[in-house]
């Protein structure tokens, strides 16, 4: 995938916008416990399509958590249509994925600590 042009860029940004506010105003309905974030959202050129990435802090369950609000798309898109109306001609289809960032850098650091406490080798 190439870079993302500038017009891309600006509605991912009013989506990440418009959809955090409303994950945070009704999220806690599709993920009880859970605090969502709306990490990254990518836009196809013909605006058509919207990946949007979600992270779960305070929950084990992410990843039921990400199948419910999967289940929800078509309520969230229609929120979503009534919030950015005004600012764009269509409402794009959404699609949720996993950001799994915060998850790979606890790995990553578990591991580095594993190395820096094993006993060095002389050269």
């Amino acid at each position: 995938m190439g870079t993302e042009s500038k017009r891309q860029q600006r509605f991912a940004g009013v989506i990440q916008e418009d959809l955090a506010a409303l994950l945070q105003r009704d999220g806690h309905s599709w993920a009880p416990g859970a605090f969502i974030t709306v990490t990254k959202v990518r836009v196809t050129p013909d605006l058509a399509i919207a990946r949007i990435y979600l992270s779960f802090l305070n929950t084990k369950t992410a990843k039921d958590d990400l199948k419910q609000i999967q289940s929800k798309t078509s309520e969230i898109r229609y929120k979503l249509g009534m919030r950015i109306k005004n600012q764009a001609r269509i409402v794009p289809e959404l699609e949720f994925f996993l950001d799994d960032t915060n998850e790979y850098v606890e790995h990553m650091d578990k591991l580095f600590e594993k190395i820096s406490k094993e006993p060095r080798q002389p050269d």
